[in-house]
């Protein structure tokens, strides 16, 4: 189930990758706005009273598959993704992504194909400094969606996170809807070191482009 350490072992990986300079951003959302979006056989996933948002900007590093080593200019670049909460039939709860926004062409065009994820090439850059950590992005192709998003930092990673929050980070499967049906891919890594964080400064046109309705302010903004 969702929290912070992960609930099975991936025991054969697919692939392999090391995510760095993350984070989350999380707006309330009410479900009956987001059933629609979803895939027959998900549901919304509702904690604290609310479906949930999120828009996870990150670094991707030595992305590879399990045979072979990093490729240099391939293996590290940014990605965000916008995801919401979901359960399916048999209880088990997940991710199920509205978009993700990569500066690697291969990885939109393998995850498309492979597995039908909603990968979009982007133009991308996460820069850290001053205490802070700078994300900004616009999509190469079929959108204007963009964003620049600043994030800082504000405390230690937090030693026992709060269930919601730990609910919200700690996802163990991402859902797909590929080739007429619903596929689940699992998920497993190391526990989030979160921290709390504050949001300098958010321009952001990728929920929009979900066709999801506007949501204001984030709610809850942390870092890992």
């Amino acid at each position: 189930m969702a929290g912070n350490r992960p609930e099975e072992r991936v025991r054969v990986p697919v692939l392999l990758q090391d995510w760095h300079a993350v984070s989350f951003l999380h707006w309330r959302c009410d479900p009956d706005d987001l059933a629609p979006r979803l895939p027959p056989g998900l549901a919304p996933d509702v904690l604290d009273g609310s479906a949930w948002i999120g828009l996870t900007p990150f670094l991707v590093r030595r992305f590879r598959t399990p045979l072979l080593p990093p490729v240099p200019g391939l293996s590290d670049y940014p990605e965000t993704n916008l995801r919401t909460y979901v359960r399916a039939p048999d209880g088990r709860d997940g991710l199920w992504f509205f978009s993700l926004d990569v500066a690697s062409l291969p990885s939109v065009v393998g995850a498309r194909v492979g597995v039908g994820a909603p990968y979009c090439w982007a133009d991308m850059s996460v820069d850290r400094g001053d205490g802070m950590v700078r994300y900004a992005g616009r999509r190469r192709l079929g959108s204007s969606a963009a964003y620049r998003i600043d994030v800082q930092p504000t405390s230690p990673p937090i030693a026992d996170l709060p269930d919601l929050v730990a609910r919200l980070v700690g996802r163990w499967r991402a859902y797909t809807h590929h080739l007429g049906r619903v596929w689940t891919v699992p998920v497993e890594h190391e526990p989030w070191p979160v921290q709390e964080a504050t949001l300098l400064h958010c321009e952001e046109s990728v929920v929009a482009a979900a066709q999801l309705p506007d949501l204001g302010p984030p709610e809850l903004v942390h870092f890992a």
